[in-house]
This record gives structure tokens, C-alpha cells and sequence, in this order.
């Protein structure tokens, strides 16, 4: 199974580091979230990628294209322009680098990777800035269970994000995102999705978490897999810092295949 991570937006929250590299290539630990959140997925299994860049995409891109390079011993013997590779280790991952254009909204970068996606079975989908310690094999169960065209992973977290209404048999009746309301569960990102969801977009302007979303969950075909564990979006520098501290007190929850 594919999976997606949305990566190219501006990363206007934490402009900070924002203005200089996109968000998903600022650093925990010395690596990228987006390295992080690659690891939470090939921990279990899921190895292939599609990334949709847009926003200082060159960046990523130069990241991937140097990987072997930087997690490898060299002697450069610059008499004879030669490089020797000693032990080295690199990823089990096939990554796909998209460019979705620059300005383009979250459901039209979706929509511009369609092609890249088999017609036979689902794909997950996440944000290049959000970490969790989620099951991703007990989300794909719970997605294959219940037969619909997309499932969200639902963390309960008060502030600035949006409510989900979730009924008893854990299907989403209203999707609305970015409210004033206080806790409830909200989308946590770590989504599956059918190929046949990626219809409810309309073009680049389309938002995934407005239109999209809604009238998936008004036509009773989303579903929230409740995860009770840690998730933390890196929103602003206060959210990274964060995340870094808990990685350099050895206190990641995330940190599943150490």
C-alpha cells in the first residue's frame, strides 16, 4: 500500500524556520519530521511513498537525492576524483517526489497524484508535520472492516482545530473543521483512503478538509478510528520545541523502531 504525506505547503505558523526550508525539512533530533514520520510507516511495513511538494520543493528532493550519501563512511581521493564507500545504510523506501504546484490546496495535490495510484486498493494519506505512536496495521483493519471510502484517525485534543461528530458505530456524520470549540475529537491526519474518494475533489483550489471531507461524511462514507495514544501536530515553534525535548530526553512516543 502507498503512502501519501502532504508536503508543500508554506508552513506560515512557524515562519521561523518556515522561511527558510519548507516545514516538513525542519529538524527533530537532527533529521526531518518528514524523516520521523517515514520511519512511524515503514515500521510497519508500508515502504512506498508519494510525497506532494510545493513550496521550496528543491529541498526535499536535494534531501532525497543525497540520502545514500549522508548515511554512508566516504574517502573522497580528490587527486584521482574518486569516492570510496565504506559501511553504509540506507531506507528500505521507493519515494515518488511530486510537484503539485506551489500554491495548489490540500485536496488538489491529492488529486494531482492520482495517477501514481493502483486502482485495487487503498492508500494512506497524512500530513508531512504531525507524529503519533497510532497502530497503522490496526487502522488498516479497522478501514477494510467497516467498507468505506476513507477512514481519519480521530485524537481527542482541545484548541484550534476542528470537531469531528462521531455517532456509536464510529462513522463521522459532520465533518467540521476548524471550529471555536473546545476539545472533542478531531483529525488527527493518518488517514486510508479509496482511490474512489479522490472523485469528491473538484480542482487545485479544493480544500480536502472542507468539501471533500463533508460530503464524505454527509453521504455516511467516513470513518474515525479513535486513537487514544500520543499524536502532536509541529504547528508553531513552541510545538517543535516540544517535540524536540521529548526527543532528546530518549521520551518519543513515536520512536517505535528504535
Amino acid at each position: 500500500m502507498k503512502v501519501v504525506i502532504l508536503a508543500g505547503g508554506f508552513g506560515t505558523r512557524i515562519s521561523e524556520e518556515s522561511y527558510l526550508k519548507p516545514k516538513p525539512m525542519i529538524e527533530i533530533g537532527e533529521k526531518p519530521i518528514l524523516w520521523h514520520i517515514m520511519k512511524i510507516y515503514s515500521y510497519y511495513g508500508y515502504n512506498e511513498f508519494i510525497i506532494c511538494l510545493g513550496y521550496k520543493s528543491h529541498m526535499i528532493k536535494e534531501f532525497f537525492a543525497d540520502y545514500y550519501l549522508h548515511t554512508s563512511d566516504v574517502t573522497f581521493d580528490l587527486s584521482k576524483n574518486e569516492m570510496e564507500v565504506h559501511n553504509n545504510y540506507s531506507e528500505p523506501w521507493k519515494v515518488t517526489l511530486v510537484d503539485t504546484g506551489l500554491n495548489t490546496m490540500t485536496g488538489g495535490r491529492i488529486k494531482r497524484i492520482k495517477d501514481y495510484l493502483p486502482d485495487d486498493e487503498p492508500f494512506m494519506l497524512t500530513y508531512g508535520d504531525g507524529v503519533s505512536d497510532v497502530n497503522l496495521n490496526k487502522l488498516y483493519n479497522f478501514h477494510k472492516k467497516n467498507k468505506k471510502l476513507a477512514t481519519i484517525t480521530a485524537v481527542n485534543l482541545a484548541g484550534r482545530f476542528g470537531v469531528l461528530k462521531i455517532d456509536e458505530t464510529e462513522t463521522i456524520n459532520k465533518f467540521s473543521e476548524k471550529t471555536k470549540e473546545d476539545g472533542g475529537w478531531i483529525n488527527g491526519g493518518f488517514m486510508i483512503l479509496e482511490k474512489e474518494a479522490i472523485d469528491y475533489i473538484t480542482d487545485d483550489t479544493t480544500v480536502f478538509e472542507k468539501d471533500p471531507l463533508e460530503n464524505l461524511a454527509t453521504n455516511g462514507q467516513l470513518m474515525a478510528y479513535k486513537h487514544h495514544g500520543f499524536w502532536k501536530c509541529m504547528d508553531t515553534k513552541r510545538d517543535h520545541d516540544a517535540l524536540e525535548k521529548l526527543w532528546q530526553e530518549d521520551n518519543a512516543p513515536w520512536y517505535l523502531w528504535k
